[in-house]
């Protein structure tokens, strides 16, 4: 340790400095490690993403580096293997690091990699909640959520116990990084956190007697011969039964692969079923935008139109109707923000049935054959399933 500026060393070597309040710990102590950590690494040469400043990239020779990290863990990837040998050597000279070789764990998602492609689960962190809870014997159920449940706030309801409800969902919450069949499910449950009752606490024990039935569950990641982004928006009117709100949900995709997804309630009650569809397809424009963005500053930019697949016949036409109508001025924005889109033909809005509708699991329970049928589709698979 060095003493600070303006103290000199007198009396032989025995000087100390005594510790008034330690930087490790309080709010500050962040911000000033990732400041550190962008300070060296625009020194190495790296850029630091616009549309992600925890990723870090440098091109070279036609290849790319690529860095991501996360309070002090962190990925290193890319095609140039040269220049990730210099990153770790003046990583390792610049702080103290580990190299743990080949990605298998990071933050709690295992990483499985083989001939047929990447594949990430969460087979262990199932495990233990199953174990911490006592439910390793259980039931197993066939879907995350009943179908037609009337979950909502009620006069008469039961109360359960709040933190035991809170703790499990945010559990869950955490678990749906890498199980985006439990999404909608864990959309519902999270908006009864302020006041559970015991239906919302039997909802939660269905959800781990699902994640009972295929712990291992996870996204596999193949290697196709195109890297098109689409999506698939959908939209719920009217779903939540307290408050009339509508639930949206979008899925992207990258190169076949399933890369985002969302299930969320909407903010404001929609008047109609157009105006629902509508404003989950301005969200999953949102991402897609995000994901045209981020794969330009890697090296991918898309060259095509993104198609975000929508099966709303009404919404369809008014997305491609150029002219405004006076039906549609109570998503006037949206509307804008779209048309806007459509006319830089950054995206396109292709029209798909319901029955290929992706997202449907997204906006509320949808039947065990239904949901198997998109799981299939959805590249959500168990390797660790006996065949």
């Amino acid at each position: 340790m060095s003493l600070p500026p303006g103290y000199s060393v007198t009396g032989g070597t025995g000087n100390v400095c005594k510790l008034k309040k330690a930087l490790y710990g309080l709010k500050q102590s962040p911000r000033a490690w990732f400041g550190r950590f962008t300070t060296a690494m625009k020194n190495f040469g790296y850029q630091q993403a616009n549309t992600d400043h925890t990723l870090f990239i440098k091109h070279r020779a036609g290849k790319v580096t690529l860095l991501i990290i996360y309070v002090d863990d962190m990925i290193v990837t890319g095609d140039d293997t040269v220049e990730i040998e210099k990153l770790q050597k003046r990583l390792a000279s610049e702080f103290e690091m580990k190299d743990l070789g080949s990605l298998k764990y990071f933050l709690g998602v295992e990483v499985t990699q083989s001939k047929h492609g990447l594949f990430l689960s969460q087979k262990k962190y199932v495990m233990d909640l199953l174990a911490d809870i006592g439910m390793l014997d259980c039931k197993p159920a066939d879907t995350p959520i009943v179908e037609n449940h009337k979950l909502g706030v009620y006069v008469d309801q039961v109360p359960t116990n709040k933190e035991r409800y809170q703790r499990l969902v945010g559990r869950f919450i955490y678990l749906s990084l890498t199980r985006p069949d439990i999404a909608y499910a864990v959309s519902v449950a999270s908006q009864y956190m302020h006041s559970p009752n015991e239906d919302h606490m039997a909802a939660v024990m269905h959800i781990l007697s699902y994640l009972k039935s295929a712990p291992g569950r996870g996204l596999l990641f193949k290697k196709n011969s195109h890297l098109n982004l689409e999506g698939y928006t959908d939209a719920d009117y009217a779903g939540n039964i307290t408050d009339r709100c509508s639930t949206s949900g979008y899925f992207t995709f990258d190169g076949g692969n399933l890369v985002t997804w969302r299930s969320k309630k909407q903010n404001v009650v929609s008047r109609s079923s157009a105006e629902s569809e509508y404003r989950g397809i301005a969200q999953g424009v949102c991402e897609i935008l995000w994901l045209r963005w981020l794969l330009a500053e890697i090296g991918f930019r898309p060259d095509a139109a993104t198609k975000p697949y929508c099966d709303n016949q009404y919404t369809f036409e008014i997305a491609n109707n150029p002219v405004q109508h006076d039906r549609t001025k109570h998503v006037e924005v949206d509307r804008h923000f779209i048309k806007e889109k459509l006319e830089h033909k950054l995206i396109s809005i292709p029209f798909v049935s319901s029955s290929k509708q992706l997202a449907d699991m997204l906006t509320h329970a949808v039947s065990k054959r239904r949901f198997e049928d998109s799981l299939d589709k959805l590249g959500i698979t168990d390797i660790y399933a006996p065949t």
